[in-house]
C-alpha cells in the first residue's frame, strides 16, 4: 500500500493545477468579454490586433517608406529622408533610428515595438475591450505550464509506484488505473487549453493577419488614415506588393 503515498501527491498536483488553469481561463474570458461600443479602429490598432507590437512597427516603417520619408534598403538599412514625425509612432521610429539618420532595420523594428507609444496603443485597446491585458495572458500561460509539470509529475510517480514491490491494491483495481485518472485529467486540460486559450493572445475579437509565417502584413500607402496600396516586409526588407484588400482587416 506504499503506492498510495505516491498517489496522493499525484492527485493533488493534478487537481490544483487544473483548477488554477480553469480559473485563469475564466478570468481571461471575463476580461475579454467586455463589449466595445463606438470604437473605430485606426490602422495602427488593426495592425496591433493583427500581429502585436511588431506588426505596428512594420506598418509604421513601410508607411513612411511608401511616402518617401524613409528609405528601406534591401541591404537592411533604414535612412531618414524627412526627420519630422507626423504622429507618435513615426516619432518612435525616428527616435529609434537616432540622430545619425541611418540604422539597421532590425534594431529599429525592435525599439519601435517596445516604445511607449505602442504601449499606450495597447492600453487603449484593452480599455476598449478589444485586447487582453498582459497580466491575464501571463496568468493563463503560467497555469498551462503548471499543468504540464503536473502531468510529468504524475507520470513519474506512476512509474515509481509500479516499481514498488507488488501488493494488494485494496479494491482490486490495478495500481496503474489509479494513476491513469489524474494523468488523463491533466492531459485533457492541456488539450482543451491548446484549443481554447493556448497560446494566449492579446486579441479577443476579430480575425486579423495571416500568422507568424506569412509576410508581415498589409500596410498603407496613405499613412495611418487609409489603405490604397500594400507592401510586404519580409525579414526587414520591402519585397513586393501583397495584393491584399484593406476590407479584409475588419468584420
Amino acid at each position: 500500500m506504499f503506492w498510495v503515498l505516491l498517489l496522493l501527491p499525484a492527485w493533488a498536483a493534478a487537481g490544483i493545477s487544473c483548477t488554477r488553469l480553469c480559473l485563469a481561463a475564466v478570468r481571461a474570458a471575463t476580461v475579454g468579454a467586455r463589449e466595445a461600443h463606438g470604437h473605430d479602429l485606426t490602422l495602427y490598432e488593426a495592425a496591433f490586433l493583427s500581429g502585436g507590437p511588431a506588426r505596428v512597427a512594420d506598418l509604421t516603417l513601410v508607411s513612411m517608406a511608401r511616402q518617401r520619408r524613409l528609405l528601406l534598403a534591401h541591404t537592411g538599412w533604414a535612412t531618414v529622408v524627412d526627420p519630422r514625425g507626423r504622429d507618435d509612432m513615426e516619432r518612435s521610429v525616428l527616435g529609434a533610428i537616432g540622430p545619425e539618420g541611418q540604422s539597421r532595420i532590425a534594431p529599429v523594428r525592435a525599439a519601435t515595438a517596445a516604445a511607449d507609444s505602442v504601449h499606450r496603443l495597447a492600453d487603449r485597446l484593452v480599455a476598449a475591450g478589444l485586447a487582453v491585458p498582459d497580466g491575464a495572458r501571463t496568468t493563463v500561460a503560467g497555469a498551462v505550464r503548471q499543468v504540464q509539470a503536473a502531468a510529468a509529475a504524475v507520470l513519474v510517480l506512476a512509474v515509481a509506484a509500479l516499481l514498488l514491490p507488488a501488493g494488494p491494491s485494496g479494491s482490486g483495481v490495478p495500481v496503474a488505473v489509479w494513476f491513469a485518472l489524474p494523468l488523463v485529467l491533466t492531459l485533457s486540460c492541456l488539450a482543451i487549453a491548446r484549443i481554447e486559450v493556448h497560446p494566449v493572445a492579446r486579441v479577443v475579437v476579430g480575425e486579423f493577419g495571416q500568422g507568424a509565417g506569412a509576410p508581415v502584413g498589409q500596410f498603407a500607402g496613405q499613412g495611418a488614415q487609409g489603405v490604397d496600396e500594400s507592401a510586404c516586409l519580409w525579414g526587414g526588407v520591402v519585397v513586393e506588393s501583397c495584393g491584399l484588400q484593406a476590407g479584409q482587416q475588419h468584420r
